[in-house]
């Protein structure tokens, strides 16, 4: 979409951006949810006619756009639609300190809190005030005490709700509460495809299918509910991902690590390669295999002859290592990394990865290849979970493709060191 043109919007968008009207047949609903894949145009404009519907309705009056966090509201919603409503001849005032942007048309004006709804914390955040509506960008995201403590706050005559989300466990609290009550709580469902937002190209659309696999294939492209099941990484094959490294020097090499003391500890050495990082070795540490415990000291030794004398980028850690990541700060040699351990995001990640073929293994990374083949998702939980056996080399490789390969560009790494 170019700087000043809209595609024709679709049928259900539009649906979207009138719901509201008094003229349309939905008007009498209290909320609007639109879920379903991702890329198909649910945001953007259930965005435009959040503000619009604001300002029809009310003015003088407060509203919250909510979203994971602050950060994800301002990148998924206030900085596209800035520019757009101010063409529309809005003005705006953001006041970034207190995460607030004051929005007027003609004689009304209107002000929008942003709120990051992040854990059961945040529900605290936004006690005390009073909306006229509150617009929900991730809600599946979002705790429900969050979610629920935001809605209370609409207590003004003819306040609406607005959701939208991507699928998730088919037994996550809003499908279950929201999406099988639409009707019992007065509330309009519209479910997106891809084939709903017009301004994809059918080549487009095929890379967006091409991205994902398995589950992630099932919610993200097909928009469905399903649970997570089986086998986490069916991607994986010894086929097309263990290959003996294709050189013996890499233009850059990274060790991730998942320490463990009782647990199994699994370090692998990574090469990056015309453009595909190589599991070039690893270390792998079972004190129940082996018969006995090591300490720091002795897992720092392994690193640094996993090492073998290479010029090593960083060392990715669970952050929550700390006595290693210590141990490896106090030797001076290697640079720590806390690993980002997001674990539901950081196995898509390693998906995508696999998908694309962007790593691959030695055949010398025999734990590695052996956990792929056991690594299983819980059946029996009611939410997205691995079963905590046979993931500690598992563990390594998502902190590293989550740290390293999922980097943007521009990003660094801050670290802080003990003051002597």
């Amino acid at each position: 979409m170019s700087k000043n043109t809209f595609s024709p919007f679709s049928k259900k968008q539009l649906t979207v951006l009138s719901w509201w009207h008094p003229e349309s047949s939905y008007s009498n609903y209290d909320a609007l949810i639109c879920d379903g894949a991702v890329r198909s145009g649910k945001t953007l404009c259930m965005s435009i006619s959040f503000i619009a519907w604001s300002f029809f309705a009310f003015s003088d009056t407060s509203f919250a756009i909510c979203g994971k966090t602050v950060q994800s509201v301002r990148r998924n919603i206030v900085t596209p639609i800035i520019p757009l409503i101010r063409q529309l001849g809005f003005s705006c005032e953001e006041k970034l300190s207190r995460n607030e942007i004051t929005i007027t048309y003609g004689k009304r004006t209107n002000r929008f809190f942003l709120f990051g709804g992040k854990d059961e914390a945040s529900a605290s955040l936004i006690q005390g005030m009073t909306l006229g509506g509150v617009l929900f960008d991730e809600v599946a995201l979002m705790p429900r005490s969050f979610v629920e403590q935001a809605l209370a706050r609409c207590s003004l005559e003819g306040a609406k709700f607005w959701f939208n989300c991507n699928p998730e466990n088919p037994q996550h609290w809003f499908k279950k509460e929201w999406i099988e009550k639409a009707q019992q709580k007065n509330c309009l469902h519209l479910h997106f495809l891809m084939s709903d937002n017009p301004s994809l190209s059918k080549k487009v659309i095929e890379r967006y299918r091409s991205l994902y696999s398995g589950t992630f294939y099932e919610r993200f492209v097909e928009g469905k509910w399903v649970a997570a099941e089986g086998i986490v990484y069916p991607q994986f094959n010894e086929k097309d991902h263990v290959i003996s490294p294709p050189c013996d020097t890499f233009e850059k090499y990274y060790i991730s690590c998942d320490y463990g003391t009782v647990n199994p500890s699994s370090f692998g050495l990574w090469g990056k390669h015309d453009g595909i990082w190589y599991r070039i070795n690893e270390y792998y540490h079972s004190s129940r295999r082996e018969g006995f415990q090591k300490t720091d000291e002795e897992h720092y030794s392994s690193l640094e002859k996993l090492a073998s004398g290479r010029e090593i980028e960083g060392v990715i850690v669970d952050p929550s290592a700390a006595s290693f990541i210590q141990c490896i700060t106090r030797h001076g040699k290697y640079r720590a990394i806390p690993a980002k351990n997001q674990v539901i995001d950081g196995i898509r990640l390693v998906s995508d990865a696999l998908l694309q073929k962007k790593i691959k293994f030695s055949p010398l990374c025999r734990d590695s290849i052996r956990e792929f083949s056991l690594y299983r998702w819980d059946s029996s939980s009611s939410k997205d979970s691995v079963r905590k056996e046979n993931d500690h080399a598992m563990d390594d490789i998502r902190y590293f493709v989550s740290t390293v390969l999922a980097k943007p560009e521009n990003e660094f790494f801050v670290l802080s060191t003990e003051r002597r």
